[in-house]
């Protein structure tokens, strides 16, 4: 049995790595975004803009999974839910697999409430089943 060993991360490596893409994002976010607008507005009107819009929310979302994946850990599911934190889901996505697995919180099921207000079973409908679970997405 062939045993991969995991990845040595540097820490600093991950902070000046952080730090760049703070400091790319920021400056070179707003041309993109005014570029993109008016690209997709000239070849596919307002509904490619919607969609432009959409894909954006999505990206944003995957990052809030990750940067709040330890509160909403602590607030939004009880102990053995399905955690937050994976790169690749949406908070909403988690908060779907929370809803089949019975672990959403109090405060988890107002959030899906609110959600659902605004979207009916929208949390039910993002469960993304083509994510690979992280390493510690199962585990306590």
């Amino acid at each position: 049995m062939i045993v991969k060993e995991k990845k040595r991360i540097r820490p600093l490596i991950g902070v000046l790595l952080f730090i760049i893409s703070i400091v790319l994002f920021i400056t070179t976010c707003p041309i993109g975004l005014l570029y993109g607008l008016f690209h997709t507005a000239i070849r596919n009107s307002l509904r490619g803009i919607g969609e432009y819009a959409l894909k954006m929310a999505i990206s944003i979302d995957q990052l809030g999974n990750v940067v709040m994946q330890h509160i909403l850990n602590l607030l939004i599911i009880k102990k053995g839910g399905y955690k937050f934190g994976n790169r690749d889901e949406t908070i909403s996505s988690a908060i779907g697999k929370n809803i089949q697995l019975g672990t959403l919180s109090g405060f988890g099921r107002l959030i899906d409430k609110i959600l659902d207000f605004i979207d009916p079973d929208h949390s039910l409908n993002s469960i993304d089943y083509h994510i690979e679970p992280g390493e510690k997405a199962y585990k306590q």
